[in-house]
């Protein structure tokens, strides 16, 4: 019987611990790369992306998906080294040890399943997963346990035994080797500091490209890719006037992925700025993460950031102020830092008087971001045509075609 059960531990085992290290892959992507779209971000509510880069993906700057992964590779050591002796009482005892792992391992699930369902509205298809392989752990390990009452009894014998098993002393080393070079070596969320002198600085974008430039068929392919679309008859998004060129993005400074790409892009769109004043527009719209503004998620100052920036526009201190917001990014930034900082930077001082009223605003670019079908961000159009992620040399050049087949010559 007890080996049934322990081809049934290996097998969830496997199957969490596949779902964590791809789990992983996807949050290292997602921190790394800002044009990386992930292939569990189905919808709006269905989402690895707005559950990894929440407050509840990691726990002191190690992603949740680290402790499953080095949680489903105890299991599976201890299923398949520990148990492989099947009609022997340690390998009861080893399930039953196992069973101690899945409690644990349960009251983790629920608290995270909670979060994500019920905080964040969010669905996590990789999370879910690993959701099913915990819960089968549990339950299949609750039945090969054997004599749960005398475990903590012979805890130090099995402890002894294992010591003097120079497979098992390589199985545990080599598992503790992982985990801790799995927390030490994962890159952090970044959480930077900024003061408002180096945000006005930084407001100010490099003053050289330093970008890829695309082989003839790569840009005979993304050509071939942009000329196909068709664009969404939105006039938010068009071009009009002397405007030949126009490029939205829809933004929360709450994002990562959106402190990514205006790191990234800031150079390439203030180049066509200057270039092409008036004919070539950057549009930044808002899309803040969190219920106040209409939607499900916990970045609990987007909004007031949001707010922040359009006040400091009015001053002219708009870019310091977005500098400042990226530069400072964190999930449990506060309503009194931002407000702060647009006194210092912007000199705005009666934030809490105009708040409600410039909410609206915000709001608008909610429901317009709705109504287009926009599920996350940063999400960018060029003249009505959603873009794909793109790198930034695939931007110079989206822009730059975008350019030419509105007639608009090389300045």
């Amino acid at each position: 019987m007890l080996r049934k059960y322990r081809l049934g531990l290996i097998a969830f085992a496997l199957l969490g611990l596949g779902a964590s290290l791809t789990a992983l892959y996807v949050h290292y992507r997602l921190l790394t790369d800002p044009t990386y779209a992930s292939f569990c971000d189905v919808s709006e509510t269905v989402s690895c992306q707005a559950v990894f880069q929440s407050a509840y993906g990691s726990v002191l700057g190690v992603p949740v998906a680290a402790g499953g992964a080095i949680w489903s590779a105890l299991v599976l050591a201890l299923a398949v080294w520990g148990m492989r002796h099947t009609s022997s009482e340690l390998a009861g005892r080893v399930a039953g040890y196992i069973f101690a792992l899945a409690i644990a391992g349960l009251a983790a699930v629920i608290y995270f399943g909670y979060a994500s369902f019920f905080v964040l509205g969010q669905a996590c298809p990789l999370c879910m997963t690993m959701y099913v392989s915990v819960a089968g752990i549990f339950l299949v390990s609750a039945g090969a346990a054997t004599s749960l009452t005398a475990i903590p009894a012979r805890l130090g014998e099995d402890l002894r035994t294992l010591k003097r098993s120079q497979t098992g002393v390589t199985v545990a080393a080599a598992w503790l080797a992982a985990a801790v070079a799995l927390i030490i070596f994962f890159p952090p969320q970044p959480v930077q500091t900024v003061s408002t002198a180096e945000a006005v600085a930084a407001a100010e974008p490099p003053p050289e490209r330093a970008i890829e430039t695309l082989t003839p068929e790569q840009e005979a392919e993304w050509e071939a890719y942009y000329d196909s679309q068709t664009p969404i008859a939105e006039p938010a998004l068009a071009p009009s006037g002397d405007v030949k060129v126009r490029l939205v993005k829809f933004n929360d400074y709450q994002c990562p992925s959106c402190r990514l790409t205006w790191e990234l892009y800031r150079g390439v769109i203030a180049q066509y700025e200057k270039e092409y004043p008036g004919v070539f527009v950057y549009d930044s719209r808002d899309l803040p993460l969190e219920p106040e503004c209409g939607l499900q998620l916990n970045h609990f100052a987007a909004c007031e950031a949001a707010v922040a920036v359009r006040m400091a526009r009015e001053e002219g201190k708009h870019r310091e102020m977005e500098a400042w917001l990226f530069g400072n990014q964190s999930f449990d930034m506060t309503r009194e830092e931002v407000t702060g900082a647009l006194r210092e930077i912007a000199g705005v001082a009666d934030f809490d008087e105009q708040y409600e009223a410039r909410l609206e605003d915000v709001r608008a670019d909610v429901a317009l971001a709705q109504k287009l079908g926009v599920t996350g961000t940063p999400t960018f159009y060029l003249n009505g045509i959603r873009l794909p992620n793109l790198r930034p040399g695939y931007l110079d050049f989206a822009i730059r075609h975008a350019l030419t087949k509105a007639g608009v010559t090389a300045s």
